[in-house]
């Protein structure tokens, strides 16, 4: 009688159980967590790809997330170039847009799918002029936070700097109001809250995370 009575309650228990990791799934595989995260009116889908959502289940900055004032905001370009400009949020913005459906993946494991929208960093760069010299570029972000890519791949790849994650404005925790979007290269190279864009002929410069012994290529393994 025991051992019937201690079975049933077993499966009771494993029942209820069940039902509830089962409710916390949405229809398409998500978790209530996952589906929180989304804000108000953010595009979930794209050609047929699922999008997460553009905040991401962690914060993993290096002092916390960063809260720009746009009116007071420049985006600096410096460094090997021929004329140092400063530009505007609005100024940035005019340039031509492109969109990009890229996966995001982070050093600790997690990844996100998102669509991107921002201008080509060689748009930016050549308002300024880029000297024959230079081969790096240098990301200064609001929280000083540097990381860096090297020119050619910049160039070769069309990489852009984001203003836009699944039709909105970058939020806050995503490096409002610009991310550098580093496809195929792991998280840290995306830098958030882009302040200053800096050309450099140092291939072997390291930036945050680098210099404390991560990998200064930061490829995604396949």
């Amino acid at each position: 009688m025991q051992k019937v009575l201690c079975i049933s309650i077993f499966l009771i228990a494993f029942t209820l159980l069940f039902l509830g990791c089962t409710e916390s799934l949405g229809t398409d595989g998500q978790s209530s967590a996952t589906v929180s995260r989304y804000r108000e009116s953010e595009i979930r889908e794209y050609q047929g790809a699922n999008l997460d959502p553009a905040i991401g289940p962690n914060d993993n900055s290096i002092i916390g997330v960063q809260y720009v004032d746009i009116d007071e905001y420049n985006l600096e370009i410096s460094g090997l170039v021929n004329n140092p400009i400063k530009l505007k949020y609005s100024e940035v913005l005019e340039l031509d847009s492109y969109e990009r459906l890229i996966t995001l993946y982070c050093v600790v494991g997690w990844d996100a799918t998102i669509l991107w929208k921002g201008v080509l960093l060689e748009d930016i760069m050549n308002l300024a002029g880029i000297k024959p010299e230079a081969n790096t570029v240098i990301f200064h972000a609001v929280d000083e936070y540097t990381t860096s890519l090297p020119l050619d791949q910049i160039l070769q790849n069309d990489l852009i700097l984001a203003y836009s994650s699944n039709g909105l404005d970058l939020p806050p925790e995503l490096g409002y109001p610009f991310m550098v979007v580093a496809e195929d290269k792991l998280g840290y190279k995306w830098a958030r809250w882009v302040t200053k864009i800096e050309l450099s002929d140092d291939p072997e410069y390291l930036g945050y995370w680098e210099s404390r012994g991560y990998s200064n290529e930061a490829d995604v393994e396949d």
